[in-house]
């Protein structure tokens, strides 16, 4: 018998230079330089280097997102056509979906070239948060705004969601979160995208592929689970009974613990600084000060370290954000990680096909169907 890892977990399947954790020592890099660092950059940055293996000059940087500003708007007719989505479809399936019907506006769609995988790819990065901030307004019975081209990445959505330009902190705030979750090495989405490139396939059905995983609870949509049990908590005088009897009938604490970090998550601890900041900011400390009294009776109580998830829950409340766009706004960060992949894994293709141990029947004999 050979060896089964469930989950793959410990299986190496490739080379990547994107992204490095070292799980015991709570680090994560991105194309060699730690995520501490580049906290104090922008996505627009991030995302260049994720893309082009290196940090762009001023230049470089002013191009890029000027290509990104121009690439913001959807079609009339995607447009249209998720204001037939509402009430019957959620933020991450809406974005599924128009991920997958891009593809029909694409002339280009299935050339397989490193150039047009690469320019569909900034489109997409471009087009992700107009796509979430459209189907919030549209499915609240609200008019979609248009995307503003004098604005940052992070900043834009913020206008987008709401109608109101974001304040400096608020804008910085949100910008750290999509720096933070713009990759990590070879999670379940990234893997998915990577299987279906491998296939040759188009990057529109590879970029469909990673929405539908991160869709799944498992990978996406912590922070929405950490407030909710937030609410419940209430204050922070009941968070200790709250976890022990939690803890006492076996249920999980959201937000608590990771398959790959053993020490604490490096991207909490910055989302950590950055709610303080912000709870500062409005004067709203009842959401920080729970989380932090929580975070010391998990450690206490289990030596668990809080991960990304959990103090993003208090970021986007602070921001005025709903819960449930939590996985769609991982998306509109990790999409960047994602194009990345795509093209790392076509520039050094083979077809992904693991295989399994039958563990089925053998030597059975057929029965013509007159005769079962």
């Amino acid at each position: 018998m050979r060896a089964i890892h469930k989950g793959l977990e410990g299986v190496i399947v490739g080379e990547s230079g994107i992204s490095f954790i070292d799980g015991s020592k709570g680090r994560l890099l991105y194309r060699g330089y730690d995520i501490r660092d580049l906290a104090d950059s922008s996505y627009e940055e991030v995302s260049y280097l994720l893309l082009y293996g290196r940090l762009p000059n001023k230049k470089e940087l002013n191009r890029y997102s000027n290509e990104l500003r121009a690439h913001r708007y959807l079609p009339k007719r995607i447009v249209k056509m998720m204001h037939t989505f509402c009430g019957s479809m959620t933020p991450m399936e809406a974005l599924r979906t128009v991920v997958s019907a891009l593809s029909c506006h694409d002339p280009d769609s299935r050339k397989d070239s490193p150039k047009h995988l690469l320019s569909t790819g900034i489109g997409l990065i471009a087009k992700f948060p107009t796509i979430v901030a459209y189907y919030h307004r549209i499915e609240n019975g609200l008019r979609p705004i248009e995307p503003d081209p004098e604005m940052s990445h992070a900043a834009n959505f913020l206008y987008m969601l709401s109608g109101e330009r974001p304040d400096e902190i608020s804008e910085r705030a949100f910008d750290t979160d999509l720096v933070l979750h713009a990759d990590h090495e070879l999670n379940a989405s990234t893997f998915s995208a990577r299987v279906t490139i491998s296939t040759l396939s188009d990057i529109h059905s590879a970029i469909t592929s990673a929405v539908g995983t991160l869709k799944g609870p498992l990978h996406g949509g912590a922070a929405q689970e950490v407030y909710s049990m937030l609410r419940q908590i209430g204050s922070e005088k009941n968070v200790e009974k709250y976890v022990k009897n939690a803890l006492g009938r076996h249920e999980r604490i959201m937000g608590f613990g990771h398959r790959v970090y053993k020490t604490y998550d490096p991207r909490a601890r910055i989302l950590r600084a950055m709610c303080e900041k912000l709870s500062e900011q409005k004067k709203i400390m009842k959401w920080y000060d729970m989380s932090v009294k929580t975070e010391d009776v998990m450690l206490k109580s289990k030596n668990l370290y809080p991960n990304v998830d959990f103090y993003s829950a208090s970021v986007y409340h602070l921001l005025g954000i709903n819960l449930d766009l939590d996985s769609p706004i991982f998306a509109i960060s990790r999409i960047s990680g994602w194009v990345a992949h795509v093209l790392e894994q076509y520039a050094d293709n083979r077809l992904i096909r693991p295989t399994t141990i039958y563990t089925g029947p053998k030597g059975l004999k057929f029965i013509p169907l007159e005769n079962r």
